[in-house]
């Protein structure tokens, strides 16, 4: 007769196989999520393996945030605010991995018969790009990420092209080669044009009530929003050189010029937003036709540059307004038409020549991957711009999207 077996131990609650595992849920669960926050992404995930109740609790965002606060682009500034707080962390750090290995598919979402200077935004459901004279909001399709072939709506203005525009609030505000500034409503035909430079509008920027506005016409100038003053100049920058690119600082203190650098002063300049007058410029060491050609305030006290001189900079106005604190080189020699930040770790540029579109992790010093969009014709990227799933670049003829979700 054989022997009788042992008695087996009781189930855990929640499906876990041994009588241990109940003791942790014993523990007050702000201690448990204390001890589970030490653990890395791999434990986490063995964790969870373990049973159906510690899979649930393994995936909680707040165990998650600390390793996500060090990936690629998974929504989180350097300040630790949540710019994606409807995803799951955990979603968010997986998807990380593929930006940071290159994994992704391509889509071509639009194309147009002429080659033009296309500039972009996103805002939620909708994507908002410029051709030509208008500017057109699309509409993601729900299940993919394509977009809706007829734009939801089309605004109008401008009697030649848009040369770039910025979505403040619930308008549009655009520049143009007309000389003109449009500020349009998102949600209704409304709009208002006034006369602004003599020359094309290079590049706008609006917060808090203010446009800036830079120009061919080697001016910069501030403008009013105000109920009853819209379109009235409060200042007019003479920066005796054509201004390429412009930034409102996140204080609404001052504003930056990136301007063409074909004079003897630096082509990153600061100036008082109130005054109009000069408060300092960034740099010292610039070649002639070292253009800026775009800017990107991170946060109140840093930004990221970049343009003919084929340089990322970025620079820290606590630290130094002489001297960059990093910098990052196009390894192919190529301007650098644009750059997006996640406001953390990752930066993405788009250079002059084949649509390359390259991102870059700030802790290490060369690119760390890089796709062409546009062989085997070659075509400036003009702008990008990515969520936390998809990079979306516009080129002279196209506009692609790359999908981190689907490698």
């Amino acid at each position: 007769m054989g022997r009788k077996g042992s008695p087996r131990p009781p189930q855990a609650e929640g499906g876990c196989g041994a009588a241990r595992p109940s003791l942790l849920w014993a523990l007050p669960e702000e201690l448990l999520l204390l001890i589970c926050s030490y653990l890395d992404a791999q434990a986490l995930g063995r964790l969870g393996q373990v049973c159906r109740r510690l899979r649930a609790f393994s995936g909680r965002d707040p165990l998650w945030r600390r390793i996500a606060r060090g990936c690629l682009n998974s929504g989180f500034t350097q300040l630790g605010a949540d710019l994606a707080a409807g995803i799951p962390v955990k979603e968010r750090v997986k998807v990380s991995q593929n930006w940071r290995h290159g994994r992704c598919r391509r889509e071509t979402l639009l194309k147009w018969k002429r080659n033009l200077m296309p500039w972009m935004h996103l805002d939620g459901e909708y994507l908002y790009l410029s051709q030509a004279e208008d500017i057109r909001a699309y509409r993601f399709r729900p299940d993919s990420t394509g977009l809706q072939r007829r734009p939801q709506a089309i605004f109008s203005g401008h009697q030649e092209d848009v040369c770039r525009f910025v979505l403040a609030s619930s308008h549009i505000v655009s520049g143009g080669g007309d000389g003109n500034i449009v500020l349009s409503k998102v949600h209704s035909s409304f709009s208002i044009k006034f006369s602004a430079h003599e020359q094309e509008v290079n590049c706008v920027d609006c917060q808090g009530g203010i446009i800036v506005s830079g120009s061919r016409d080697r001016t910069a100038k501030v403008w009013s929003l105000s109920s009853g003053r819209v379109g009235h100049c409060l200042h007019t920058v003479q920066t005796e050189d054509r201004v390429w690119s412009i930034a409102i600082s996140p204080l609404l203190s001052s504003f930056v010029t990136g301007t063409a650098c074909c004079g003897h002063t630096s082509p990153l300049r600061i100036w008082d937003l109130e005054s109009g007058q000069l408060a300092t410029c960034l740099g010292t060491d610039f070649h002639r036709g070292a253009g800026v050609l775009d800017i990107v305030y991170e946060t109140p006290f840093t930004l990221l540059s970049c343009g003919y001189d084929t340089y990322i900079r970025s620079w820290d106005l606590r630290v130094s307004t002489r001297k960059c604190v990093m910098e990052w080189e196009e390894p192919h020699d190529s301007a650098l038409y644009c750059v997006r930040s996640d406001g953390n770790h990752m930066i993405a540029s788009g250079s002059a020549y084949y649509g390359v579109v390259r991102l870059w992790d700030k802790r290490q010093s060369r690119c760390l991957q890089s796709f062409s969009l546009s062989s085997p014709t070659s075509s400036p990227v003009y702008c990008l711009r990515f969520s936390t799933t998809h990079l979306y670049a516009a080129l002279a003829s196209a506009l692609h999207a790359l999908d981190f979700t689907a490698p």
